[in-house]
Protein backbone atom coordinates (compact mmCIF):
# COMPACT_ATOMS: atom_id res chain seq x y z
CA UNK A 1 0.00 0.00 0.00
CA UNK A 2 1.06 3.61 -0.55
CA UNK A 3 3.49 4.50 2.22
CA UNK A 4 1.86 7.91 2.68
CA UNK A 5 -1.15 6.09 4.14
CA UNK A 6 1.01 4.83 7.01
CA UNK A 7 2.58 8.27 7.46
CA UNK A 8 -0.82 9.94 7.74
CA UNK A 9 -2.38 7.29 9.99
CA UNK A 10 0.64 7.17 12.29
CA UNK A 11 0.83 10.95 12.47
CA UNK A 12 -2.86 11.26 13.39
CA UNK A 13 -2.47 8.68 16.16
CA UNK A 14 0.58 10.45 17.62
CA UNK A 15 -1.17 13.83 17.55
CA UNK A 16 -3.96 12.29 19.64
CA UNK A 17 -1.32 11.38 22.23
CA UNK A 18 -0.06 14.96 21.98
CA UNK A 19 -3.57 16.29 22.64
CA UNK A 20 -3.93 14.00 25.66
CA UNK A 21 -0.81 15.47 27.27
CA UNK A 22 -1.87 19.08 26.85
CA UNK A 23 -5.50 18.30 27.69
CA UNK A 24 -4.33 16.86 31.01
CA UNK A 25 -2.31 20.01 31.69
CA UNK A 26 -5.33 22.21 31.01
CA UNK A 27 -7.60 20.03 33.16
CA UNK A 28 -5.20 20.47 36.11
CA UNK A 29 -4.70 24.22 35.77
CA UNK A 30 -6.34 24.66 39.22
CA UNK A 31 -4.72 21.62 40.88
CA UNK A 32 -2.40 22.73 43.67
CA UNK A 33 1.18 21.54 43.22
CA UNK A 34 0.58 20.20 39.70
CA UNK A 35 3.53 20.19 37.30
CA UNK A 36 2.84 20.45 33.57
CA UNK A 37 4.08 17.78 31.17
CA UNK A 38 5.68 18.25 27.76
CA UNK A 39 5.72 15.79 24.86
CA UNK A 40 8.69 15.12 22.59
CA UNK A 41 8.56 13.56 19.12
CA UNK A 42 11.04 11.50 17.14
CA UNK A 43 11.27 11.24 13.35
CA UNK A 44 10.96 7.74 11.89
CA UNK A 45 12.42 8.71 8.51
CA UNK A 46 15.66 6.82 9.17
CA UNK A 47 14.55 3.84 11.24
CA UNK A 48 12.02 1.03 11.21
CA UNK A 49 9.22 0.99 13.76
CA UNK A 50 7.36 -2.12 14.89
CA UNK A 51 3.60 -1.64 14.71
CA UNK A 52 0.71 -3.75 15.98
CA UNK A 53 0.84 -6.33 13.19
CA UNK A 54 3.99 -5.62 11.22
CA UNK A 55 7.17 -3.59 11.14
CA UNK A 56 6.60 -0.25 9.45
CA UNK A 57 9.38 0.64 7.01
CA UNK A 58 11.61 3.70 7.05
CA UNK A 59 9.92 6.99 6.30
CA UNK A 60 6.61 6.40 8.14
CA UNK A 61 6.44 9.77 9.86
CA UNK A 62 6.82 10.31 13.58
CA UNK A 63 6.09 8.96 17.04
CA UNK A 64 5.88 10.54 20.47
CA UNK A 65 9.20 9.61 22.02
CA UNK A 66 8.55 10.59 25.64
CA UNK A 67 6.99 13.08 27.99
CA UNK A 68 8.87 15.14 30.54
CA UNK A 69 7.70 17.14 33.55
CA UNK A 70 8.29 20.84 34.04
CA UNK A 71 9.29 21.19 37.70
CA UNK A 72 9.44 24.99 37.69
CA UNK A 73 7.86 26.69 40.69
CA UNK A 74 4.21 27.69 40.56
CA UNK A 75 2.83 30.93 41.93
CA UNK A 76 1.74 31.09 45.59
CA UNK A 77 -1.95 31.29 46.49
CA UNK A 78 -2.81 32.81 49.87
CA UNK A 79 -5.43 30.58 51.53
CA UNK A 80 -5.12 31.74 55.13
CA UNK A 81 -5.52 28.12 56.23
CA UNK A 82 -2.98 27.24 58.92
CA UNK A 83 -2.37 23.69 57.67
CA UNK A 84 -1.55 24.83 54.13
CA UNK A 85 2.15 25.16 53.32
CA UNK A 86 4.11 26.50 50.37
CA UNK A 87 7.76 25.88 49.48
CA UNK A 88 9.44 29.02 48.18
CA UNK A 89 12.39 27.55 46.31
CA UNK A 90 13.61 24.03 45.61
CA UNK A 91 12.43 20.86 47.35
CA UNK A 92 9.44 18.62 48.06
CA UNK A 93 7.27 17.61 50.97
CA UNK A 94 7.79 13.97 51.99
CA UNK A 95 4.79 11.64 52.40
CA UNK A 96 4.87 8.15 53.92
CA UNK A 97 2.28 5.40 53.62
CA UNK A 98 2.55 3.43 56.86
CA UNK A 99 0.75 0.41 55.37
CA UNK A 100 3.17 -0.09 52.46
CA UNK A 101 6.21 1.86 53.68
CA UNK A 102 6.25 3.84 50.42
CA UNK A 103 7.78 7.32 50.63
CA UNK A 104 6.72 9.75 47.90
CA UNK A 105 7.21 13.48 47.32
CA UNK A 106 4.91 16.34 46.41
CA UNK A 107 4.71 20.11 46.10
CA UNK A 108 1.05 20.11 47.15
CA UNK A 109 1.01 21.37 50.73
CA UNK A 110 -2.75 21.09 51.38
CA UNK A 111 -2.49 19.08 54.61
CA UNK A 112 -4.99 17.98 57.24
CA UNK A 113 -5.02 16.58 60.77
CA UNK A 114 -5.10 12.77 60.50
CA UNK A 115 -6.17 10.76 63.51
CA UNK A 116 -4.18 7.75 64.69
CA UNK A 117 -4.93 5.45 67.61
CA UNK A 118 -1.88 4.34 69.57
CA UNK A 119 -1.14 2.83 73.01
CA UNK A 120 -0.36 5.14 75.94
CA UNK A 121 1.95 2.60 77.59
CA UNK A 122 -0.56 1.91 80.35
CA UNK A 123 -3.03 -0.96 80.82
CA UNK A 124 -6.56 -1.07 82.20
CA UNK A 125 -7.91 -3.28 84.99
CA UNK A 126 -8.22 -6.19 82.56
CA UNK A 127 -4.61 -5.92 81.46
CA UNK A 128 -5.52 -4.46 78.06
CA UNK A 129 -3.46 -1.55 76.70
CA UNK A 130 -5.08 1.85 77.01
CA UNK A 131 -5.30 3.60 73.64
CA UNK A 132 -5.38 7.29 72.87
CA UNK A 133 -6.28 9.26 69.75
CA UNK A 134 -3.42 11.39 68.47
CA UNK A 135 -3.48 13.77 65.50
CA UNK A 136 -0.64 13.83 62.99
CA UNK A 137 -0.19 15.91 59.85
CA UNK A 138 -1.41 14.03 56.76
CA UNK A 139 -2.47 14.51 53.16
CA UNK A 140 -6.10 13.36 53.64
CA UNK A 141 -5.42 10.23 51.53
CA UNK A 142 -4.00 7.96 54.21
CA UNK A 143 -0.41 9.20 54.06
CA UNK A 144 1.50 11.19 56.70
CA UNK A 145 3.81 14.16 56.23
CA UNK A 146 7.47 13.70 57.20
CA UNK A 147 9.20 16.05 59.61
CA UNK A 148 12.67 17.54 59.30
CA UNK A 149 14.04 14.43 61.05
CA UNK A 150 12.03 12.02 58.90
CA UNK A 151 9.39 11.17 61.53
CA UNK A 152 5.68 11.91 61.83
CA UNK A 153 4.49 15.38 62.84
CA UNK A 154 2.14 15.53 65.81
CA UNK A 155 -0.41 18.35 65.61
CA UNK A 156 -1.53 19.86 68.91
CA UNK A 157 -2.08 23.45 67.82
CA UNK A 158 -2.73 23.84 64.05
CA UNK A 159 -1.79 27.52 64.23
CA UNK A 160 1.81 26.69 65.17
CA UNK A 161 4.49 26.54 62.49
CA UNK A 162 5.03 22.80 62.20
CA UNK A 163 8.49 21.23 61.66
CA UNK A 164 7.73 20.02 58.14
CA UNK A 165 10.69 18.61 56.26
CA UNK A 166 11.78 19.89 52.84
CA UNK A 167 13.61 17.25 50.80
CA UNK A 168 15.38 17.53 47.49
CA UNK A 169 17.31 15.68 44.78
CA UNK A 170 20.10 16.84 42.50
CA UNK A 171 18.25 15.65 39.40
CA UNK A 172 14.49 15.47 38.84
CA UNK A 173 14.60 13.90 35.39
CA UNK A 174 12.73 10.61 35.17
CA UNK A 175 10.93 10.78 38.51
CA UNK A 176 7.92 8.45 38.37
CA UNK A 177 4.60 10.28 38.51
CA UNK A 178 2.27 8.37 40.84
CA UNK A 179 -0.71 10.71 40.45
CA UNK A 180 -1.29 14.34 39.57
CA UNK A 181 0.98 15.76 42.30
CA UNK A 182 3.03 12.89 43.81
CA UNK A 183 6.37 11.66 42.54
CA UNK A 184 8.59 8.68 43.29
CA UNK A 185 12.38 9.00 42.82
CA UNK A 186 14.43 6.52 40.82
CA UNK A 187 18.13 5.63 40.95
CA UNK A 188 19.35 8.30 38.54
CA UNK A 189 17.82 11.08 40.69
CA UNK A 190 20.73 10.65 43.09
CA UNK A 191 20.83 10.92 46.86
CA UNK A 192 18.18 12.55 49.01
CA UNK A 193 19.15 15.70 50.92
CA UNK A 194 17.50 18.57 52.76
CA UNK A 195 16.07 21.18 50.43
CA UNK A 196 16.96 24.85 50.80
CA UNK A 197 13.44 26.11 50.07
CA UNK A 198 11.64 28.36 52.54
CA UNK A 199 8.48 27.09 54.24
CA UNK A 200 5.54 29.53 54.14
CA UNK A 201 2.40 28.84 56.19
CA UNK A 202 -1.09 29.70 54.90
CA UNK A 203 -0.20 29.43 51.19
CA UNK A 204 -0.39 26.76 48.50
CA UNK A 205 1.51 26.39 45.24
CA UNK A 206 -0.62 26.83 42.15
CA UNK A 207 -0.20 24.69 39.04
CA UNK A 208 2.66 25.86 36.82
CA UNK A 209 0.53 25.25 33.71
CA UNK A 210 0.69 28.18 31.29
CA UNK A 211 -2.86 28.21 29.90
CA UNK A 212 -1.98 30.40 26.92
CA UNK A 213 0.88 28.12 25.90
CA UNK A 214 -1.25 25.00 26.36
CA UNK A 215 -4.06 26.34 24.16
CA UNK A 216 -1.51 27.19 21.47
CA UNK A 217 -0.17 23.62 21.58
CA UNK A 218 -3.72 22.24 21.35
CA UNK A 219 -4.39 24.29 18.21
CA UNK A 220 -1.11 23.08 16.69
CA UNK A 221 -2.01 19.46 17.45
CA UNK A 222 -5.52 19.87 16.02
CA UNK A 223 -4.19 21.27 12.76
CA UNK A 224 -1.54 18.56 12.50
CA UNK A 225 -4.20 15.92 13.18
CA UNK A 226 -6.43 17.32 10.44
CA UNK A 227 -3.52 17.43 7.97
CA UNK A 228 -2.60 13.82 8.77
CA UNK A 229 -6.18 12.65 8.20
CA UNK A 230 -6.29 14.54 4.90
CA UNK A 231 -3.16 12.61 3.88
CA UNK A 232 -4.94 9.34 4.68
CA UNK A 233 -7.93 10.35 2.55
CA UNK A 234 -5.68 11.41 -0.32
CA UNK A 235 -3.79 8.10 -0.16
CA UNK A 236 -7.09 6.23 -0.23
CA UNK A 237 -8.22 8.18 -3.30
CA UNK A 238 -4.93 7.36 -5.05
CA UNK A 239 -5.37 3.64 -4.34
CA UNK A 240 -8.94 3.73 -5.64
CA UNK A 241 -7.81 5.48 -8.80
CA UNK A 242 -5.07 2.89 -9.39
CA UNK A 243 -7.52 0.01 -8.82
CA UNK A 244 -10.00 1.53 -11.27
CA UNK A 245 -7.28 1.87 -13.91
CA UNK A 246 -6.42 -1.82 -13.53
CA UNK A 247 -10.03 -2.83 -14.09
Amino acid sequence: MNQSFYIGAGGAQQQLYHLNVHGDNIANVNTFGFKANRSYFSALMYQNHRGVEEELPMGVGTRMLMTSTDYSQGAPSDTGRKLDYYIDGEGFFGLVDLDTGEVSFTRNGAFVMSQMERPTGEVDENGQPIMENVFFLGDNEGRFVLSERGGLIRVENPSDQLPIGIFDYANYDGMAQLDSTRYLPIDKNGNLWYGDGKLIQGCLEMSNTDLGDELTKVIEAQRAYGAALKMVLTSDEIENTINNLRS
